[in-house]
């Protein structure tokens, strides 16, 4: 027998297998990576052909930084130029400025116009030679030899700014002007400004160099409210354009880059300074000799006298200029006669309420900006400011829906909780921490009262109770409510919503606050009633008053107006007060104090009041019941005067008896079809049935309404 020691092992071919494929894999591996140096190493000799040493590496170095940041820019540059090449599809720019309209106020007297008015058929050549050369040797030397953009202007301009006098020639070109009036904004950032740059570029391969000049001529704003040479000619010197002298047209020509500093009917030494500089500014540009521009010197231009008229009412104006194109749409007519509702003496009693408060006091609360609207009870607007100087800033605060109300909105919280729940203002509700959610608001003082009064919660701007209701109502009504009484931006329905975390505009509020004054019916602020074409065709005509659309319930109203009352007289709206006129209203103040609201109404008379900052720079502790209900006393303690001072709907408070002052005339337009609803019969027996059962609900253990004497407002 064998020795087992010796027995041949038979080797398992699966593992001999194994042994050849680690084998093949190492080999190949191997072989490829030695294959893949060879090739580096000749890709390395290769690209050493092109290496460079010493000084010369440095601009290697920079080209190819300047490539890559180059790529870069080039890709951001194409994403603004798509957005901006949007704006030039047809429609999409304002063409306001090719109709002609003529506004009239209530009574028929002119207060502006807008447009390039009817002498729109003033071609370029007939207007002066010595107006154009004026404009081109101020505004853009080049403007015949450029692309659209004038490198070497900007260039200048750049130093000139550096070295301190940025007086005699603006860095942007002629078309980058009219890119940013037919398309863009004011705003001044860096996207802007490369829209600006590319749409520069489309209206220069789209229009001619004459086309261009033409249209800024027509659009550029020259003050007072004229938009074109053709309108300031006529504003500023009482003539037409094919008649202004050298010395006019120069003063014209300096218009271009401030009219609210070198406008000759406010500032006429600066206007002739400027002018004077316009002149230089020809002779350096080799278009006249100093001999030339001698007279014109020694005799500045004489423009007409307007220190007797009242600044035209421009924000209100460029409102109604969109409501009238919106209304004549694609008309074929050229020029348009507009009657407005604009009352002339109201106009001027709301820019002294705006201006003389921000003057006095704005700079102790950190504030620089203001808006009022007022209107008649059925939303004629009488009065609109859209802010403190036009001159500075064309953009009108009184229409832009982009400022939160803050307490201001709660009256749509009450008012859905009137209409919904089984409550009137002596209900007792509880004012006690509440959370919705991870949200928990607080009250302005960080108190709590525990329980209170619809009214006095009303009244004190309580911020836990319309908290409080809005879970009871749901928050989608409170919305609906909203917009059923004039708020016409769209808004997200939030937790916050009942404190007025949303965006509205000061007109809006003013219309909603309307339908609680004249008893619940529609008051949509309108500015137009009648619209003609120049030969006296009626375009549009309006009907206010027929087939009133009632939009809440006469005891819905009447609570309402109760609580509201109680704001003016015991709550956050003492400073509203005009003596022996009642009036009701809310104040407004949103976090951080960033905006400031008081609306309020009389049984003649809603306004809306804003205080903020353009750049939402926050105000030093300013409150809805101190600046914005200091111009809105001051404006309705005009409005009031001379007048038959109407009930307040539903609001048991006398207005002082009707007398004329010695001396004195009752002011005009105050048409009996016109003046707010008084408290009609059957109101009056429902406000006496509403306040038995106010007197029967106290009896049965519901507490009266707290004391609110000088109570701060909550945000």
């Amino acid at each position: 027998m064998q020795d087992p020691f010796y027995k041949k092992q038979k080797r398992s071919k699966s593992r001999t297998r194994l042994l050849e494929a680690d084998a093949w894999l190492d080999s190949f591996l191997y072989g490829g990576l030695r294959s893949v140096g060879r090739f580096w190493t000749r890709v390395q000799d290769f690209f050493a052909l092109f290496t460079v040493r010493g000084f010369k590496r440095i601009f290697v170095e920079l080209a190819s930084d300047a490539l890559s940041f180059g790529a870069i820019g080039a890709v951001l540059m194409t994403a603004f130029a798509l957005s901006a090449m949007d704006a030039t599809a047809i429609g999409h720019y304002n063409k306001a400025e090719d109709y002609s309209v003529t506004f009239l106020d209530r009574y028929g007297n002119e207060i502006g116009r807008r447009g390039i008015r009817s002498d729109d058929s003033v071609e370029l050549s007939a207007i002066p030679d010595h107006l154009i050369k004026a404009t081109l040797a101020t505004e853009d030397r080049r403007f015949y030899e450029h692309f659209g953009i004038d490198v070497w202007g900007t260039f200048r301009a750049f130093v000139s700014n550096v070295e301190g006098d940025s007086s005699l020639q603006g860095g942007s070109s002629i078309t980058q002007q009219l890119a940013k009036l037919l398309f863009l904004s004011n705003e001044r950032t860096i996207e802007r400004k490369i829209k600006e740059l590319f749409l520069s570029f489309w209206l220069e391969a789209n229009y001619s160099k004459d086309e261009i000049l033409k249209l800024y001529l027509d659009r550029a704003y020259m003050g007072g409210g004229a938009f074109g040479v053709v309108a300031a000619a006529e504003y500023y010197f009482g003539k037409e354009v094919q008649d202004v002298t050298l010395a006019e047209a120069a003063m014209l020509a300096g218009l271009y880059k401030a009219p609210g500093r070198w406008a000759p009917h406010i500032d006429l030494a600066a206007a002739r300074g400027r002018a004077n500089i316009v002149l230089s500014n020809m002779v350096n540009a080799g278009y006249l000799t100093e001999g030339q521009v001698t007279a014109a010197r020694r005799r500045p231009a004489e423009p007409v006298d307007r220190s007797d008229e009242v600044e035209a009412p421009n924000y209100f104006l460029d409102w109604a200029f969109l409501e009238t194109k919106r209304i004549v749409g694609d008309s074929n007519e050229v020029g348009f006669v507009v009657r407005t509702t604009l009352d002339p003496e109201l106009q001027r009693a709301a820019e002294d309420a705006i201006i003389s408060v921000i003057r006095e006091e704005g700079p102790a609360f950190a504030v620089t900006q203001a808006a009022m609207v007022g209107m008649d009870l059925n939303g004629a607007v009488r009065a609109m400011v859209g802010g403190v100087d036009y001159g500075q800033s064309q953009f009108n605060r009184a229409t832009a829906p982009n400022r939160q109300p803050g307490s201001s909105f709660k009256p749509f919280v009450y008012a859905t909780a009137f209409e919904m729940l089984d409550i009137t203002p002596r209900s007792s509700i509880s004012d006690a921490p509440v959370c919705i959610g991870n949200w928990c608001p607080q009250n302005y003082g960080r108190s709590y009262r525990g329980a209170t009064t619809i009214k006095a919660a009303v009244a004190a701007s309580i911020n836990t109770v319309p908290v409080r209701l809005s879970v009871q109502t749901g928050r989608q009504p409170i919305a609906d409510m909203a917009h059923r009484l004039g708020i016409r931006n769209e808004f997200p329905v939030t937790a916050s919503l009942a404190l007025g975390v949303t965006s509205v505009s000061v007109l809006d509020m003013a219309s909603s606050y309307a339908v609680f004054a004249n008893g619940g019916y529609r008051a949509t602020g309108f500015g137009i009633t009648r619209i003609t074409t120049l030969k006296g065709d009626v375009v549009y005509e309006a009907r206010p008053g027929q087939n009133r659309e009632r939009l809440l319930s006469e005891e819905v109203v009447l609570s309402m107006n109760d609580v509201l009352n109680a704001v003016n007289y015991g709550g956050t709206g003492g400073r509203a007060v005009v003596e022996g006129v009642p009036s009701a209203g809310k104040t407004g103040t949103t976090s951080s104090y960033r905006d400031a609201w008081y609306i309020g109404y009389t049984g003649n008379y809603v306004a809306s009041v804003w205080y903020g900052n353009d750049n939402y720079a926050v105000m030093n502790n300013l409150t809805g019941g101190r600046l914005p209900a200091q111009s809105w006393q001051k404006f309705m303690a005009f409005a009031h005067s001379n007048i038959e001072v109407n009930p307040l709907y539903g609001v048991d408070m006398a207005p002082r008896p009707f007398v004329i002052a010695e001396g004195g005339a009752q002011r005009e337009g105050e048409d009996s079809d016109e003046r707010a609803p008084s408290l009609a019969p059957a109101a009056a027996l429902k406000l006496l049935d509403l306040s038995e059962k106010m007197r029967q609900a106290q009896a049965g253990g519901e507490p009266q309404a707290t004391p609110v004497a000088n109570l701060s407002e909550s945000p």
